[in-house]
């Protein structure tokens, strides 16, 4: 945000001949998807045909959609189906290679070794369809396309779901698809391995053997590279089908390096936005447009939040996009309230802006920490393109990954904030500031709660304690200046629960104890622990307690000692529950 808003400014053949008056659409289509800029150098894309097994007929289809889709996309193509190719030398000219439906034993030993260098050093491999059918005993390649063909039903119309509507490959889909194709089954599930951007629904078609979880197009880091892969595109017709297409074009761009997407696997994460609002509330003025599984925000200043759950320790996942010099942000670590500016003033607002000042540009903290800027603009996507952040929140400590890469990394030292207990909102910034949100989900890390490590200068209430500036300290300061008698409240971190305590600290004063206790300084005990003299302000050590008894309430530190001077420093401490 900016501190005001923004003033409103063996099957039927399909002829070839068809196949070549969609030449012209597939030009336009590469173009639109994958706008080059003016005097950009092309990339260079080599297609891989190599047959040793069953040969599809839509080989030649294929090659040409690849082609036709190059003249527009920004690279050129090559095409072979010699595997004296896939040399080291060779293979160093691109910048992708495409698998396209190869089968069987392709490779000798040391073509093997090139592509695996190829791509761990930083290349891209697009597999379609029966790239999955080939080089069954070298594992590296089942490792590379994610799972091995184990068999497939007759070619029958199904229902392909897409659960990733950012990437590039599958941004243009609906959350459904309705297409006719072979519908391969695999010998193992992908998903622990892979990010799944599409599934079959097994209850659509006759033959899935896969129980349900049925991913069908996926995505992945290898080594330094990135892999893509597709079940679809057995048929001649799938390479005159524009959405098939378009996915394809995705998919290559990906591989390449062109375009950004975060591939790494995604597992346990629970949708809380995916086409319903249902549980969610907005605070001040605009709101959100809610089309085709989108929001958009309207008008503003305001914020669409969460308001079913507070969140302690997560991993929140959400795509975003811009058209422009645009203003958002995603809110995280605030109290409820229908006053947006005290989401803002409460807790932190990752920021979405195309430009601004460090601190307040894409991936900022806003107003406290800048981002990583060069590891941002090697991850970002331009305007017009679906990104995709991860805020991890871990005690004090917010993460933000964009695209899979981490571009800030920032902790809470401010008592009158914290990130471990909270709510999620997105913001409408103002006229003209139009940014749209799909697919927001969160993975709640140990047990919604739990371990949660909490910095000893955020406490939120207190008597006699400070901050004190530490260099050896996590975030470079402790909760200082402790006196006996002095206590401080984690309103945050609640005791029910609880069953462990520990602390990282520092003394060179008399050291003395700590007691945990529930609900203020005079709360039920619930365990204390020795803090012995460390030599010096700057000699950290750790202590741990169990805990017993029944918290209900929050957490309060009570500090007790005797002899001159102060106690000790605590920088961070832990609470682990049930």
């Amino acid at each position: 945000m900016s501190s005001l808003p923004r003033p409103t400014g063996r099957r039927p053949r399909t002829p070839l001949r068809r196949l070549s008056l969609a030449a012209a659409a597939l030009v336009a289509a590469a173009a639109a998807l994958f706008p080059t800029t003016a005097g950009a150098a092309a990339y260079q894309v080599l297609v891989f045909s190599k047959t040793a097994g069953f040969r599809h007929d839509s080989i030649p289809a294929g090659v040409q959609a690849i082609r036709d889709l190059a003249a527009g996309g920004g690279f050129t193509v090559t095409a072979t189906e010699d595997g004296g190719a896939i040399t080291t030398a060779n293979l160093a000219r691109y910048q992708a290679v495409v698998f396209l439906n190869t089968t069987g034993d392709l490779l000798d030993e040391t073509q093997q070794t090139a592509l695996r260098s190829y791509v761990d050093g930083g290349g891209g491999f697009v597999g379609v369809h029966a790239a999955a059918d080939a080089e069954y005993g070298w594992p590296y390649y089942g490792q590379l396309v994610g799972a091995w063909f184990a068999s497939h039903p007759s070619i029958q119309q199904a229902t392909v779901r897409t659960g990733d509507r950012a990437h590039a490959a599958t941004a243009h889909l609906g959350t459904t698809w309705s297409r006719t194709d072979e519908w391969y089954n695999y010998r193992a599930n992908p998903r622990s391995a892979v990010h799944v951007l599409q599934s079959l629904d097994e209850g659509s078609y006759g033959g899935g053997t896969m129980n349900g979880d049925h991913p069908i197009t996926w995505c992945h880091p290898q080594g330094a590279g990135r892999s893509f892969y597709t079940g679809l595109g057995h048929t001649q017709e799938s390479y005159a089908d524009p959405a098939f297409r378009s996915l394809l074009l995705g998919g290559i761009a990906y591989a390449a390096g062109a375009v950004k997407a975060d591939c790494r696997p995604e597992n346990g994460y629970t949708p809380i936005y995916n086409g319903s609002t249902s549980g969610w509330s907005q605070a001040g003025p605009g709101s959100f447009a809610n089309v085709d599984a989108t929001l958009t925000s309207r008008d503003g200043l305001g914020m669409l939040w969460y308001s079913t759950k507070e969140y302690h320790a997560f991993s929140l996942k959400l795509d975003w996009k811009m058209d422009g010099d645009d203003n958002s942000g995603v809110v995280v670590g605030f109290p409820a309230s229908s006053d947006p500016w005290s989401a803002l003033n409460n807790g932190y607002e990752v920021q979405i802006d195309a430009t601004d000042t460090p601190d307040k540009t894409t991936g900022s903290i806003y107003g406290f920490k800048a981002a990583d800027i060069a590891a941002r603009d090697a991850a970002l996507n331009p305007p017009g393109r679906w990104n995709t952040y991860e805020l991890l929140v871990e005690g004090e400590r917010l993460q933000v990954f964009l695209n899979g890469v981490k571009i800030n990394d920032f902790t809470n030292t401010d008592p009158a904030r914290s990130l471990q207990q909270g709510y999620i909102g997105i913001q409408n910034h103002g006229t003209g500031d139009d940014v749209s949100f799909r697919h927001i989900r969160v993975r709640e890390l140990g047990g919604g709660g739990g371990p949660v490590t909490v910095e000893g200068e955020a406490y939120t209430s207190g008597s006699g304690v400070q901050p004190a500036d530490h260099g050896a300290a996590s975030g470079g300061r402790t909760l200082g200046y402790v006196n006996n008698g002095d206590w401080a409240g984690y309103s945050s971190v609640e005791t029910s629960g609880a069953r462990t305590f520990s602390a990282r600290f520092s003394s060179a004063g008399s050291g003395g104890t700590i007691q945990v206790r529930s609900g203020s300084a005079t709360g039920t005990l619930l365990g204390s622990v020795s803090v012995p003299v460390t030599g010096g302000w700057e000699n950290f050590q750790t202590v741990s307690t169990t805990l017993t008894g029944s918290g209900s309430g929050p957490l309060v530190l009570v500090f007790t000692g005797t002899g001159g001077g102060y106690l000790f420093d605590v920088d961070t401490f832990t609470v682990t529950k049930d």
